[in-house]
Protein backbone atom coordinates (compact mmCIF):
# COMPACT_ATOMS: atom_id res chain seq x y z
CA UNK A 1 0.00 0.00 0.00
CA UNK A 2 1.38 3.45 -0.73
CA UNK A 3 1.06 5.46 2.55
CA UNK A 4 2.19 9.22 2.66
CA UNK A 5 2.54 11.99 5.28
CA UNK A 6 3.42 15.26 5.78
CA UNK A 7 5.27 17.47 8.63
CA UNK A 8 6.25 20.84 9.20
CA UNK A 9 5.17 24.38 9.83
CA UNK A 10 4.44 26.96 7.53
CA UNK A 11 7.46 29.27 8.81
CA UNK A 12 9.19 26.22 10.25
CA UNK A 13 12.51 24.98 8.88
CA UNK A 14 10.38 23.45 5.99
CA UNK A 15 7.82 20.99 4.59
CA UNK A 16 8.81 17.39 4.73
CA UNK A 17 6.76 14.08 2.47
CA UNK A 18 7.23 11.23 3.73
CA UNK A 19 6.29 8.43 0.87
CA UNK A 20 6.54 4.41 1.65
CA UNK A 21 5.29 1.75 -0.81
CA UNK A 22 6.79 3.01 -3.90
CA UNK A 23 7.92 -0.17 -6.27
CA UNK A 24 11.90 -0.21 -6.20
CA UNK A 25 13.83 1.01 -9.63
CA UNK A 26 11.39 3.60 -10.18
CA UNK A 27 12.92 6.08 -12.40
CA UNK A 28 12.65 9.33 -10.91
CA UNK A 29 12.25 13.10 -12.64
CA UNK A 30 13.40 15.77 -10.06
CA UNK A 31 12.12 18.10 -12.98
CA UNK A 32 8.42 16.81 -12.87
CA UNK A 33 8.69 17.92 -8.87
CA UNK A 34 10.28 21.17 -8.98
CA UNK A 35 8.16 21.86 -12.23
CA UNK A 36 4.86 20.90 -9.99
CA UNK A 37 6.04 22.95 -6.99
CA UNK A 38 6.52 25.80 -9.15
CA UNK A 39 2.97 25.56 -10.57
CA UNK A 40 2.00 25.55 -7.01
CA UNK A 41 3.37 29.12 -6.57
CA UNK A 42 1.98 30.86 -9.60
CA UNK A 43 -1.24 31.87 -10.06
CA UNK A 44 -2.86 35.63 -10.47
CA UNK A 45 -3.78 36.78 -7.31
CA UNK A 46 -0.89 35.28 -5.17
CA UNK A 47 0.41 37.01 -1.66
CA UNK A 48 3.98 38.04 -1.28
CA UNK A 49 5.82 35.09 -0.32
CA UNK A 50 5.66 33.30 -3.35
CA UNK A 51 8.29 36.47 -4.04
CA UNK A 52 10.45 34.82 -1.01
CA UNK A 53 10.07 31.28 -1.59
CA UNK A 54 11.65 29.50 -5.04
CA UNK A 55 10.67 26.25 -4.01
CA UNK A 56 12.50 22.96 -4.66
CA UNK A 57 12.76 19.28 -3.40
CA UNK A 58 15.44 17.89 -1.58
CA UNK A 59 15.38 14.51 -1.33
CA UNK A 60 16.64 12.96 2.20
CA UNK A 61 16.53 9.06 2.20
CA UNK A 62 15.04 6.64 -0.47
CA UNK A 63 16.21 7.36 -3.69
CA UNK A 64 19.95 6.43 -4.97
CA UNK A 65 21.49 7.24 -8.15
CA UNK A 66 17.83 8.34 -9.65
CA UNK A 67 15.71 5.52 -8.70
CA UNK A 68 13.71 4.82 -5.94
CA UNK A 69 15.28 1.91 -3.50
CA UNK A 70 12.14 0.38 -2.25
CA UNK A 71 12.44 1.69 1.40
CA UNK A 72 10.89 4.79 2.59
CA UNK A 73 10.97 8.44 0.64
CA UNK A 74 11.76 11.55 2.54
CA UNK A 75 11.28 14.62 0.78
CA UNK A 76 12.41 18.17 1.92
CA UNK A 77 10.82 21.61 0.51
CA UNK A 78 12.88 24.04 2.88
CA UNK A 79 11.38 28.01 3.41
CA UNK A 80 13.41 30.22 2.95
CA UNK A 81 11.55 32.63 5.23
CA UNK A 82 12.02 30.83 8.43
CA UNK A 83 15.73 33.01 8.50
CA UNK A 84 12.72 35.47 9.07
CA UNK A 85 11.19 33.64 12.03
CA UNK A 86 13.71 31.75 13.41
CA UNK A 87 13.68 33.28 16.65
CA UNK A 88 9.52 33.23 16.25
CA UNK A 89 9.91 29.37 15.57
CA UNK A 90 12.66 27.71 17.68
CA UNK A 91 11.81 24.71 18.78
CA UNK A 92 13.36 25.26 22.89
CA UNK A 93 13.22 29.29 23.03
CA UNK A 94 10.51 31.67 21.36
CA UNK A 95 10.82 35.06 21.06
CA UNK A 96 7.99 37.23 21.67
CA UNK A 97 6.00 39.18 19.42
CA UNK A 98 4.15 36.96 16.83
CA UNK A 99 1.60 35.59 18.86
CA UNK A 100 -2.34 35.20 17.42
CA UNK A 101 -5.06 35.81 20.30
CA UNK A 102 -7.91 36.72 17.59
CA UNK A 103 -9.19 33.74 15.48
CA UNK A 104 -9.98 34.78 12.01
CA UNK A 105 -13.49 33.43 10.66
CA UNK A 106 -13.11 30.44 8.38
CA UNK A 107 -9.77 29.37 9.39
CA UNK A 108 -9.12 26.81 11.89
CA UNK A 109 -8.03 29.15 14.53
CA UNK A 110 -10.70 29.10 16.90
CA UNK A 111 -12.13 25.18 16.43
CA UNK A 112 -8.32 24.06 16.73
CA UNK A 113 -7.68 26.13 20.20
CA UNK A 114 -10.84 23.89 21.10
CA UNK A 115 -9.14 21.20 19.97
CA UNK A 116 -5.85 21.21 21.41
CA UNK A 117 -6.19 24.05 24.34
CA UNK A 118 -3.53 26.36 22.71
CA UNK A 119 -3.61 29.72 24.13
CA UNK A 120 -1.59 31.26 21.21
CA UNK A 121 -3.62 30.49 17.70
CA UNK A 122 -0.46 30.56 15.92
CA UNK A 123 0.24 27.00 17.25
CA UNK A 124 -2.92 26.41 15.28
CA UNK A 125 -2.61 28.45 11.97
CA UNK A 126 1.51 27.08 11.57
CA UNK A 127 0.01 23.44 10.63
CA UNK A 128 -2.87 24.25 9.03
CA UNK A 129 -1.94 26.96 6.98
CA UNK A 130 -1.75 25.81 2.93
CA UNK A 131 2.15 26.03 2.52
CA UNK A 132 1.47 22.56 4.02
CA UNK A 133 0.49 21.60 0.61
CA UNK A 134 3.85 21.88 -1.06
CA UNK A 135 4.81 18.70 0.39
CA UNK A 136 1.45 17.20 -1.36
CA UNK A 137 3.11 18.16 -4.38
CA UNK A 138 6.16 17.38 -3.94
CA UNK A 139 5.18 13.61 -2.97
CA UNK A 140 2.90 13.65 -5.95
CA UNK A 141 5.70 14.73 -8.58
CA UNK A 142 7.46 11.73 -7.23
CA UNK A 143 4.53 9.47 -7.51
CA UNK A 144 3.53 10.96 -11.02
CA UNK A 145 6.55 9.02 -12.44
CA UNK A 146 4.94 5.68 -11.28
CA UNK A 147 1.85 7.00 -13.61
CA UNK A 148 3.23 7.81 -16.36
CA UNK A 149 5.12 4.86 -16.53
CA UNK A 150 2.24 3.17 -16.79
CA UNK A 151 0.74 5.50 -19.40
CA UNK A 152 -1.46 7.22 -16.85
CA UNK A 153 -1.88 11.24 -17.18
CA UNK A 154 -3.37 13.34 -15.22
CA UNK A 155 -4.08 17.17 -16.22
CA UNK A 156 -6.09 19.98 -14.00
CA UNK A 157 -7.53 23.58 -15.26
CA UNK A 158 -9.34 25.96 -13.74
CA UNK A 159 -12.88 26.24 -14.73
CA UNK A 160 -14.09 28.88 -12.75
CA UNK A 161 -12.87 32.00 -10.40
CA UNK A 162 -16.00 34.13 -8.42
CA UNK A 163 -18.73 34.79 -11.17
CA UNK A 164 -16.24 34.15 -14.16
CA UNK A 165 -16.91 30.97 -15.84
CA UNK A 166 -15.47 28.48 -18.52
CA UNK A 167 -16.87 25.52 -19.84
CA UNK A 168 -14.44 24.38 -22.20
CA UNK A 169 -12.33 21.40 -22.29
CA UNK A 170 -8.44 21.72 -21.93
CA UNK A 171 -5.94 22.71 -23.58
CA UNK A 172 -2.19 22.23 -22.11
CA UNK A 173 -0.31 24.80 -24.05
CA UNK A 174 -3.15 27.27 -23.05
CA UNK A 175 -3.39 26.35 -19.25
CA UNK A 176 0.07 26.76 -18.75
CA UNK A 177 0.29 30.18 -20.56
CA UNK A 178 -2.73 31.40 -18.05
CA UNK A 179 -1.81 33.45 -15.30
CA UNK A 180 -5.00 31.67 -14.02
CA UNK A 181 -4.46 28.47 -15.26
CA UNK A 182 -7.77 28.71 -17.44
CA UNK A 183 -7.40 27.90 -21.50
CA UNK A 184 -9.63 30.44 -22.79
CA UNK A 185 -7.94 33.85 -23.19
CA UNK A 186 -10.98 35.87 -22.93
CA UNK A 187 -11.90 33.84 -19.49
CA UNK A 188 -8.18 34.48 -18.07
CA UNK A 189 -8.83 38.13 -18.97
CA UNK A 190 -11.95 38.12 -17.25
CA UNK A 191 -11.12 36.53 -13.78
CA UNK A 192 -7.88 38.82 -13.37
CA UNK A 193 -10.26 41.64 -13.54
CA UNK A 194 -12.37 40.23 -10.63
CA UNK A 195 -9.18 39.25 -8.67
CA UNK A 196 -7.94 43.12 -8.95
CA UNK A 197 -11.86 43.94 -7.56
CA UNK A 198 -11.16 42.08 -5.24
CA UNK A 199 -7.99 42.98 -3.99
CA UNK A 200 -8.59 46.67 -4.34
CA UNK A 201 -11.54 46.29 -1.59
CA UNK A 202 -9.35 43.83 0.92
CA UNK A 203 -11.47 41.01 -0.10
CA UNK A 204 -10.84 37.72 -1.91
CA UNK A 205 -12.38 34.87 -3.99
CA UNK A 206 -12.88 31.42 -4.68
CA UNK A 207 -13.97 29.52 -7.54
CA UNK A 208 -13.13 26.21 -9.47
CA UNK A 209 -11.17 23.48 -10.92
CA UNK A 210 -11.33 20.44 -12.85
CA UNK A 211 -9.30 17.54 -12.85
CA UNK A 212 -9.00 14.59 -15.43
CA UNK A 213 -7.35 11.74 -15.43
CA UNK A 214 -6.37 9.44 -18.57
CA UNK A 215 -5.10 6.38 -19.52
CA UNK A 216 -6.67 4.21 -16.46
CA UNK A 217 -7.97 0.97 -17.75
CA UNK A 218 -11.28 -0.57 -16.36
CA UNK A 219 -11.36 -2.59 -13.04
CA UNK A 220 -9.30 -0.02 -10.90
CA UNK A 221 -10.97 -0.10 -7.34
CA UNK A 222 -12.29 -2.45 -5.10
CA UNK A 223 -15.94 -1.86 -3.93
CA UNK A 224 -16.27 -4.38 -1.58
CA UNK A 225 -15.06 -1.91 1.44
CA UNK A 226 -16.27 1.71 1.36
CA UNK A 227 -12.82 3.35 1.93
CA UNK A 228 -11.11 0.78 -0.92
CA UNK A 229 -13.39 2.41 -3.67
CA UNK A 230 -11.68 4.66 -6.25
CA UNK A 231 -14.60 7.57 -5.96
CA UNK A 232 -14.13 7.59 -1.89
CA UNK A 233 -10.31 7.51 -2.37
CA UNK A 234 -10.11 10.60 -5.07
CA UNK A 235 -12.94 12.37 -3.44
CA UNK A 236 -11.50 11.95 0.25
CA UNK A 237 -7.74 13.46 -0.63
CA UNK A 238 -9.51 16.29 -2.35
CA UNK A 239 -11.72 17.13 0.18
CA UNK A 240 -8.96 17.07 2.63
CA UNK A 241 -7.50 20.46 0.70
CA UNK A 242 -7.96 23.66 2.61
CA UNK A 243 -10.53 25.47 1.51
CA UNK A 244 -12.48 22.71 -0.69
CA UNK A 245 -15.96 22.50 0.14
CA UNK A 246 -17.17 20.49 -2.66
CA UNK A 247 -16.10 17.04 -4.86
CA UNK A 248 -17.77 16.26 -7.70
CA UNK A 249 -17.42 13.69 -9.94
CA UNK A 250 -18.91 13.42 -13.53
CA UNK A 251 -21.78 15.32 -13.82
CA UNK A 252 -22.04 15.59 -10.19
CA UNK A 253 -25.12 17.37 -9.05
CA UNK A 254 -26.42 17.96 -12.13
CA UNK A 255 -27.32 14.49 -12.06
CA UNK A 256 -30.23 14.85 -9.82
CA UNK A 257 -31.88 16.75 -12.24
CA UNK A 258 -31.78 14.49 -15.54
CA UNK A 259 -33.75 10.82 -15.68
CA UNK A 260 -31.74 7.97 -15.62
CA UNK A 261 -32.61 7.62 -19.39
CA UNK A 262 -30.89 10.28 -20.46
CA UNK A 263 -27.81 10.01 -17.37
CA UNK A 264 -26.40 6.61 -17.70
CA UNK A 265 -23.96 6.03 -19.91
CA UNK A 266 -24.82 3.27 -22.87
CA UNK A 267 -21.75 0.76 -23.41
CA UNK A 268 -20.71 0.38 -27.01
CA UNK A 269 -19.57 -2.76 -29.01
CA UNK A 270 -16.64 -1.30 -30.06
CA UNK A 271 -13.04 -2.89 -29.15
CA UNK A 272 -12.21 -1.59 -27.42
CA UNK A 273 -15.40 -1.10 -25.34
CA UNK A 274 -16.66 2.51 -25.06
CA UNK A 275 -19.48 4.61 -23.70
CA UNK A 276 -21.99 7.02 -25.74
CA UNK A 277 -21.06 9.53 -22.76
CA UNK A 278 -19.13 9.82 -19.85
CA UNK A 279 -21.52 11.49 -16.63
CA UNK A 280 -20.44 8.88 -15.11
CA UNK A 281 -17.29 10.44 -14.78
CA UNK A 282 -15.41 7.33 -15.58
CA UNK A 283 -16.45 5.63 -11.94
CA UNK A 284 -19.02 3.18 -11.61
CA UNK A 285 -19.05 0.94 -8.34
CA UNK A 286 -16.60 2.44 -7.04
CA UNK A 287 -14.64 1.08 -9.95
CA UNK A 288 -12.99 3.26 -13.20
CA UNK A 289 -14.82 2.01 -16.07
CA UNK A 290 -12.23 2.55 -18.71
CA UNK A 291 -13.37 6.43 -19.41
CA UNK A 292 -11.60 9.32 -18.62
CA UNK A 293 -11.93 10.50 -14.50
CA UNK A 294 -13.63 13.52 -14.15
CA UNK A 295 -13.38 15.81 -11.33
CA UNK A 296 -14.69 19.17 -10.07
CA UNK A 297 -13.81 21.08 -7.25
CA UNK A 298 -15.04 24.10 -5.64
CA UNK A 299 -12.88 26.21 -2.86
CA UNK A 300 -14.29 29.09 -0.67
CA UNK A 301 -12.68 32.38 -0.76
CA UNK A 302 -9.27 32.64 1.59
CA UNK A 303 -10.43 33.79 4.84
CA UNK A 304 -7.49 35.80 5.66
CA UNK A 305 -9.16 39.31 4.61
CA UNK A 306 -7.41 43.08 5.43
CA UNK A 307 -10.69 43.89 6.51
CA UNK A 308 -10.85 41.27 9.05
CA UNK A 309 -14.14 39.95 10.20
CA UNK A 310 -15.64 40.31 13.77
CA UNK A 311 -13.79 37.92 16.24
CA UNK A 312 -13.11 37.93 19.79
CA UNK A 313 -9.60 38.10 21.59
CA UNK A 314 -9.29 34.36 23.34
CA UNK A 315 -7.66 35.65 26.54
CA UNK A 316 -10.75 37.33 27.32
CA UNK A 317 -13.48 37.25 25.40
CA UNK A 318 -14.02 40.95 24.14
CA UNK A 319 -15.09 41.62 20.67
CA UNK A 320 -12.34 42.68 18.39
CA UNK A 321 -11.51 42.66 14.56
CA UNK A 322 -9.91 39.49 13.28
CA UNK A 323 -5.84 40.18 12.54
CA UNK A 324 -4.85 39.94 9.17
CA UNK A 325 -2.03 37.53 8.78
CA UNK A 326 -0.03 37.68 5.27
CA UNK A 327 -2.16 35.98 2.54
CA UNK A 328 -3.34 35.57 -1.18
CA UNK A 329 -6.34 37.36 -2.86
CA UNK A 330 -7.00 34.21 -4.90
CA UNK A 331 -5.34 30.89 -5.08
CA UNK A 332 -7.97 28.75 -7.05
CA UNK A 333 -5.06 28.35 -10.09
CA UNK A 334 -2.57 26.84 -6.76
CA UNK A 335 -5.30 24.72 -5.61
CA UNK A 336 -5.63 23.28 -9.11
CA UNK A 337 -1.95 22.56 -9.13
CA UNK A 338 -2.16 20.43 -5.12
CA UNK A 339 -5.77 18.67 -6.60
CA UNK A 340 -4.03 17.19 -9.36
CA UNK A 341 -1.45 16.39 -6.68
CA UNK A 342 -4.36 14.50 -4.77
CA UNK A 343 -5.61 12.76 -7.50
CA UNK A 344 -2.12 11.60 -8.62
CA UNK A 345 -1.56 9.98 -4.94
CA UNK A 346 -5.16 8.40 -5.05
CA UNK A 347 -4.87 6.92 -8.73
CA UNK A 348 -1.57 5.41 -7.76
CA UNK A 349 -2.60 4.48 -4.39
CA UNK A 350 -5.84 2.49 -5.86
CA UNK A 351 -2.99 1.12 -8.50
CA UNK A 352 -0.72 -0.40 -6.05
CA UNK A 353 -3.66 -1.86 -3.96
CA UNK A 354 -4.62 -3.84 -6.64
CA UNK A 355 -0.77 -4.49 -7.92
CA UNK A 356 1.29 -4.99 -5.36
CA UNK A 357 4.60 -6.09 -6.44
CA UNK A 358 7.89 -5.01 -4.99
CA UNK A 359 9.65 -3.79 -8.22
CA UNK A 360 8.75 -1.51 -11.45
CA UNK A 361 9.31 -4.29 -13.56
CA UNK A 362 7.25 -6.49 -12.34
CA UNK A 363 4.51 -3.71 -11.66
CA UNK A 364 4.20 -2.85 -15.42
CA UNK A 365 3.90 -6.50 -16.52
CA UNK A 366 1.01 -7.04 -14.43
CA UNK A 367 -0.59 -3.58 -15.36
CA UNK A 368 -0.03 -3.98 -19.26
CA UNK A 369 -1.38 -7.62 -18.76
CA UNK A 370 -4.70 -6.44 -17.07
CA UNK A 371 -4.92 -3.61 -19.49
CA UNK A 372 -4.56 -5.47 -22.39
CA UNK A 373 -7.70 -7.47 -21.26
CA UNK A 374 -9.82 -4.80 -19.86
CA UNK A 375 -9.60 -3.76 -23.38
CA UNK A 376 -10.04 -6.68 -25.64
CA UNK A 377 -13.08 -8.05 -23.50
Amino acid sequence: MLIYYTAGESHGRGIFAFVDGLPAGLRVDRGLMDAALARRQGGYGRGPRMKIEKDQVDVLSGIRGGYTLGSPVILAVWNKDYEDWREFMNPWEIRKGRELFTPRPGHADMAGAGRFRHKDLRNVLERSSARETAGRVAAAGLVLALLRDLGIGVHSWVCAIGTQRYDGGYDRDKTRSSSVYCPNEAATRAMENLIDEAASQGDTLGGEFRVVIDGLPAGIGVPGQWDSRLDTMISASLMSIPGIKAVQIGSGVLSAGVPGSLLHDEILATIPVSRASNNAGGIEGGISNGEPIVVTCTMKPIPTLKKGLRSIDIRDGHACRAEYERSDCCAVPAASVVGEAMVVIAVARAVLNDFSMPNMEALKAAFEAHRTYTEGR
